[in-house]
């Protein structure tokens, strides 16, 4: 039999699957079959022949368990899904049993599973599935990821609870996540004050690091639907700061930070050939980590050939700068088994984070 831990979120965002990443790393290192699942899955993609969410595929990858990939994501949620739920078109009790017959699989296949739900507790109520319902229902003791201010934190992991005991589900543990470094002993020294009657231990996650909240540029290359032009080599590297060139060319030179990418119109000729020559110089190469061009108008012959000669990463769309904008700010970088910087810089980490040997302890049956 599995030891098992539902590791669940209070929002979207806080760092459910790099705590699944972190743990399933230390315990590696303890258990000779490790497994991962996610009961629920939001975000179908197409990896290895089969309809899987995002999260399973990238842990099988990493982890190497795509010997279990049938069992990793018993539901997948599709495009009108939830509609037909609604309207009695699926039976709940058919999908309890693809969950629950996963999971008795991986029972046996594993000595440690990582159950991991899909956002907030109620989170595939719609489906008769929340993360709550889900928890209970295979028996896994949660492990609560929140972040945030002090005050919206204890709000967010009140009103998650409430579901989770609705259920009967146990939360034994809330990992307090991306924390701001400076204010991390202060902030968990009031979180212990603030939750010292509660059933449940408090401990610290991941202070915030950029380098990992912040997305590459194949990230966002995928979001925006196009391919990167320009210098391959550097689809990998990390967006820090999304600028939107609209100022005079100097101004927005004077206002680049490291790894700026910069949506920069079609028509902004002088621009972008300046951006072009800067990216190529020791100074400035740190600073633009590519361009985004939007606008159907045609750039110069004189500036593609500068662009192309420069190297400088790009990607040329069709659409407006704005909407463009949206569509960056309003993805959430999802980890994939490409981000091999960002795995890694979390499993560096683990050990310093995660004292395994107490959560171990403490997720014992």
């Amino acid at each position: 039999m599995a030891r098992k831990i539902f590791v669940s979120a209070t929002s979207q965002d806080c760092g459910k699957t790099t705590t699944s990443l972190s743990l399933l790393h230390q315990a590696r290192q303890r258990y000779p079959r490790i497994g991962f699942i996610k009961p629920v899955g939001p975000k179908p993609i197409d990896f290895n022949g089969r309809r899987i969410d995002t999260d399973p595929a990238m842990i099988a990858q990493v982890y190497g368990l795509e010997h279990l990939i049938d069992d990793m994501c018993p539901v997948v949620v599709e495009p009108g899904m939830t509609q037909r739920m609604v309207k009695g078109e699926i039976s709940v009790a058919e999908l309890e049993g693809r969950i629950m017959r996963a999971v008795e699989r991986l029972d046996r296949e594993c000595d440690f599973l990582i159950v991991e739900g899909a956002g907030h507790s109620g989170v595939g109520s719609v489906l008769g599935l929340s993360n709550a319902r889900v928890a209970a229902m295979v028996g896994a003791p949660v492990l609560m990821v929140a972040c945030g201010g002090l005050g919206s934190l204890v709000d967010a992991v009140n009103m998650n609870l409430a579901l989770y005991r609705q259920e009967g589900a146990e939360v034994r543990l809330l990992v307090a996540n991306k924390l701001i470094p400076e204010k991390r002993d202060k902030t968990l020294e009031l979180l212990h004050l603030a939750f010292r009657d509660a059933p449940f231990e408090v401990v610290g996650g991941f202070n915030y690091q950029p380098i990992l909240a912040n997305p590459t540029l194949s990230r966002i290359a995928k979001v925006l639907g196009i391919e990167v032009a320009g210098d391959r080599q550097e689809l990998m590297r990390i967006v820090h700061h999304v600028q939107i060139g609209a100022s005079a060319t100097q101004r927005v030179v004077d206002m680049l930070h490291e790894d700026t990418l910069l949506l920069v119109t079609s028509s902004r000729d002088e621009l972008l050939v300046t951006l072009a020559n800067l990216y190529t110089t020791p100074e400035y190469h740190p600073k633009i980590a590519g361009l985004v061009i939007p606008g159907k108008t045609p750039m110069s012959k004189i500036t593609q050939q500068i662009i192309d000669a420069s190297g400088i990463p790009y990607l040329r769309i069709g659409r407006r700068t704005d909407h463009v904008f949206l569509a960056i700010h309003e993805d959430v970088a999802k980890l994939t088994a490409e981000d091999a910087e960002k795995i890694a810089l979390i499993q560096q980490l683990a050990n310093k984070r995660f004292d395994f040997d107490h959560i171990d302890r403490l997720f014992a049956p």
